[in-house]
């Protein structure tokens, strides 16, 4: 089974505007509510893709409810430790085209209160899981939660020979890395950000894969944006796969497509190469798009990558 770990679910009410001002009444084109989160997002697209898999976290009242109801009707199933205090929290995004140029703006929920014994629910449940199983750990941690959960978790996680995916950024990532994981997915900035680096070439970019690999990394997939993504496999091999051309719509949740394309196609395949394809189809369909990825519309750009 594979299984999505996230933090920090929400619900996503994401919502287009003509010309957004800020202090001024806008009116939405287009309006959704979706479950979010990086994982969250991971498994959607990995269901979408005919790969079944279960989605854990922490959930609380009303809209923690409604979250697990929209996860059910994505056809995912849930695991979630339910927590007693707050409620998941609701992110609002803002999607606006201003002089030709599209401009995203989000305002976050703060989420529930998760105690240790929350915490301790979501350790059982790991604990439980075999050397079959396949972990994606993603995305940010509540403030009253400790740093090194991670660390911890690829701890377990390790220790049990199980393959796992950390897609996190800073202290979260680099702790995570002396474990191992399968599969790292930074984008340019984020690794700027990691490393403390300016990047400016794609010479920059193959050795700063380098360096996280050299501290633990397996595999380093590094998402370029409008330049595709570069891969440096544990082999030392390096792929590059370019973007195909398309209109941007909505940049939430291209990423966490990526890594579920990427996963989805290794799974399928045990090929580098086509993964990396897999994984810039998923991504790209995401961001061309006001939903996640579905998989006709990989298989489209998939087709397209395969001519470029």
């Amino acid at each position: 089974m594979i299984y999505t770990i996230t933090f920090n679910p929400a619900l996503d009410y994401t919502v287009q505007v003509e010309k957004f001002k800020i202090g001024e009444i806008n009116r939405t084109k287009t309006e959704t509510i979706l479950p979010g989160g990086k994982g969250l997002n991971v498994s959607i697209v990995l269901k979408n893709l005919g790969i079944d898999n279960t989605a854990l976290g922490f959930v609380a009242g009303f809209t923690g409810e409604e979250l697990i109801h929209k996860m059910e009707l994505q056809g995912v199933k849930t695991d979630f430790v339910k927590v007693q205090k707050g409620i998941t929290r609701i992110n609002i995004k803002i999607s606006s085209i201003n002089e030709k140029r599209i401009e995203e703006t989000a305002l976050n929920g703060m989420g529930p209160q998760i105690t240790n014994e929350d915490i301790d629910v979501l350790f059982k449940k790991i604990q439980k899981m075999s050397t079959k199983d396949i972990v994606i750990l993603s995305g940010s941690i509540p403030k009253n939660i400790d740093r090194d959960i991670y660390e911890k978790i690829c701890k377990e996680l390790n220790e049990k020979e199980i393959t796992f995916i950390v897609d996190s950024t800073q202290e979260l990532l680099m702790n995570a890395l002396k474990y191992h994981p399968f599969l790292i997915k930074p984008n340019k900035e984020e690794l700027e950000e990691t490393l403390n680096c300016k990047i400016t070439t794609k010479e920059d970019i193959v050795n700063a894969a380098k360096e996280l690999k050299n501290r633990g990394a397996q595999n380093v997939l590094v998402s370029l944006g409008n330049d595709g993504a570069l891969l440096l496999t544990k082999d030392d091999k390096t792929y590059y796969a370019k973007a195909p051309e398309g209109q941007v719509v909505n940049t939430v949740g291209s990423g966490d497509s990526m890594v579920a394309g990427f996963l989805a196609g290794y799974y399928q395949t045990q090929d580098y190469e086509y993964a990396l394809k897999t994984g810039v189809a998923a991504g790209s369909a995401t961001a061309f798009s006001i939903r996640l990825a579905t998989k006709e519309d990989v298989d489209f750009i998939f087709k397209q990558l395969e001519q470029i």
